[in-house]
């Protein structure tokens, strides 16, 4: 699949980082395209740009300058919960989806391209998931109620 956008955002759920959640430089994926009314009577919506699996992600190698990956982060909850229908639910293949998407991720990024990660340590160290993806990011930072979420940055460099 081609694009000219420059930012895609691999699993974009309800877009809740977004500022402009139709940014016009920003493709929006998610496996899931779907509405719900959540417990407190708020409405959820996911309506991607594209319906795909960041494990397998439709767009040729090099395509974006930015990737944003911030995948379902935890492995136990109720499918039909407040949680899951907001951030998705982790599969008991996590570990090896999340390396597939990771390694997705880096695919399509140009040379010199940036990934930002986001993690929430709730259930999973981001330790764990930097042992996963087998690269350590340069830097990234701590935020959140308790300090729990991480954010990280990667670089896509092609060493010569």
């Amino acid at each position: 699949m081609k694009t000219d956008k420059l930012i895609l955002d691999a699993c974009c759920g309800p877009r809740m980082m977004w500022f402009d959640k139709r940014n016009p430089q920003a493709v929006f994926m998610d496996i899931r395209d779907e509405e719900h009314i959540l417990c407190d009577g708020r409405s959820l919506e996911v309506h991607p740009d594209v319906i795909g699996d960041f494990r397998s992600i439709p767009f040729e190698d090099a395509t974006f300058r930015l990737v944003v990956f911030d995948p379902p982060h935890l492995v136990r909850l109720g499918d039909n919960s407040y949680m899951a229908h907001k951030y998705g639910k982790l599969l008991s293949t996590w570990e090896t989806d999340l390396k597939q998407g990771f390694d997705e991720c880096m695919r399509v990024l140009k040379p010199e391209g940036v990934l930002i990660f986001k993690w929430c340590e709730e259930q999973i160290p981001a330790s764990r998931i930097i042992e996963i993806f087998g690269v350590e990011p340069p830097f990234g930072h701590k935020s959140g109620k308790n300090s729990k979420t991480q954010w990280m940055c990667f670089m896509k460099i092609n060493n010569p």
